[in-house]
């Protein structure tokens, strides 16, 4: 049940950022011209900024109050983040709600909004109910796994080597519960959902890079092994805590962790002479304590001391634990190239990531169209800067690892490739 608490103004000590992207739920397609409404969880009548959406569908980042940073920093009884509430609407769309988008002190929320079609024969859109953080809230402690899963174990392990799915599907329950929904997830947007459902954006980044590794390595695993689907069910993960990792629908992320994730998203843990992922159980080492196993605050106290992502992961995993990489990332029209592309690069890769870019550009108009020509000039790199700029990545202009998969991944979002494949 969703905790309704009013933050005092005298606790608002620190600001936060908002920003909220909203697209059709039809294609994908970024709505213009939608208007967003802000107000407290505490106070949902008084509005407190009412922002429009540009070209892109997103609105300006908007400076929230929020709590003091501290909140955030060590464990604690005091609620470390803002609650907001949030309407959007756009002509021929369903007006949507939002309950709790969570704002943190020196962080950048990102919210998304999916916007359904006005239907005179379908009821109204049911609200967005944004449930407690786990490090605040009160949710079931990890079951214990061994996390290496015997072939006997599970059925016949039937994937021959790591690959990067493009699509998680996630059961909002525990696999037991029939009664819940499957959801299709792009891979990368559930890593970044549970990251950001689990771990605080305003923690040190190696403590986050670490933690995200550890979600991966956790995901991967039941992919690997296909641990349900080998129990007969028709999904890859759940959203329970007991089972798994907290997803939830329709929440903000942060970009912080989105950054994150988008450019280490094709590693995972790996221990010698072990071919599936680890499955990295970790807890949060207040409230549960879980010998062997990571915990969320110590891991946080130890990237404050300075440690490395692998040195934290290492202190408690072990020392033979390492990070690997996929063998194999599904659902892309092409693999990174291996180095940077830049002003002077040329060939067949180049001439495909401005075709990429066009096609997004026709979706995305702040993305300038260029000629596909082979040739990374002024133009490509304008159009690359442009597209990071709307991606939330930094605006170099250059096309490097994180650029080129967000290209792929907005460029199949689009195409629906997918579908075909």
């Amino acid at each position: 049940m969703k905790k309704d608490i009013r933050i005092c103004a005298s606790d608002r000590d620190g600001r936060g950022f908002l920003q909220v992207n909203v697209v059709s739920a039809v294609n994908n397609f970024p709505i213009s011209g939608a208007s967003v409404r802000i107000s407290y969880a505490g106070e949902p009548e008084r509005t407190l900024e009412q922002v429009t959406t540009d070209n892109s569908g997103q609105t300006e980042q908007i400076a929230l109050p929020a709590p003091p940073l501290e909140y955030s920093l060590t464990p604690g009884n005091a609620q470390p983040y803002a609650e907001y509430n949030l309407e959007v609407t756009a002509p021929g769309f369903k007006s949507l709600r939002i309950s709790g988008t969570e704002i943190l002190p020196d962080a950048t929320a990102i919210q998304p909004a999916v916007l359904e079609p006005l239907d005179d024969n379908q009821p109204e859109e049911n609200p967005v109910v944004i449930p407690d953080h786990t490090l605040y809230g009160s949710y079931p402690p990890k079951i214990a796994e061994q996390e290496v899963k015997p072939a006997g174990e599970t059925g016949e392990i039937v994937l021959s080597r790591v690959v990067v799915p493009q699509t998680i599907v996630v059961h909002d329950g525990a696999p037991t519960d029939r009664s819940a929904r499957n959801y299709y997830v792009p891979y990368r947007d559930y890593i970044k959902n549970v990251a950001s459902s689990e771990i605080y954006a305003t923690w040190p980044q190696t403590t986050i890079t670490a933690n995200i590794l550890a979600i991966m390595s956790f995901t991967l695993n039941r992919v690997y092994t296909e641990w349900y689907r080998n129990q007969g069910h028709d999904f890859t993960i759940t959203s329970s805590t007991a089972f798994d990792h907290k997803w939830i629908y329709g929440r903000n992320i942060y970009e912080s962790i989105s950054l994150t994730v988008d450019e280490i998203f094709d590693n995972y843990l790996s221990r010698p002479d072990v071919k599936q992922p680890i499955l990295t159980q970790y807890c949060d080492g207040r409230r549960v304590s879980c010998p062997g196993w990571m915990t969320q605050w110590g891991s946080a106290a130890l990237g404050e001391q300075g440690y490395s992502p692998i040195e934290i992961l290492r202190y408690f995993y072990g020392s033979d634990i390492y990070i690997n990489t996929a063998e194999q990332i599904a659902g892309i029209p092409s693999s990174w190239p291996g180095e940077n592309l830049s002003a002077g690069s040329y060939g067949p890769k180049v001439e495909q990531l401005q075709e990429q870019l066009n096609a997004i550009a026709g979706v995305y108009t702040a993305i300038p169209q260029i000629t596909a020509d082979g040739v990374y000039g002024p133009a490509t790199a304008e159009a690359v800067r442009q597209f990071q700029s709307v991606f939330g990545l930094p605006q170099t202009g250059v096309t490097d690892f994180t650029t080129w998969y967000k290209v792929s991944h907005i460029y199949v979002g689009i195409t629906r490739i997918a579908e075909l494949r």
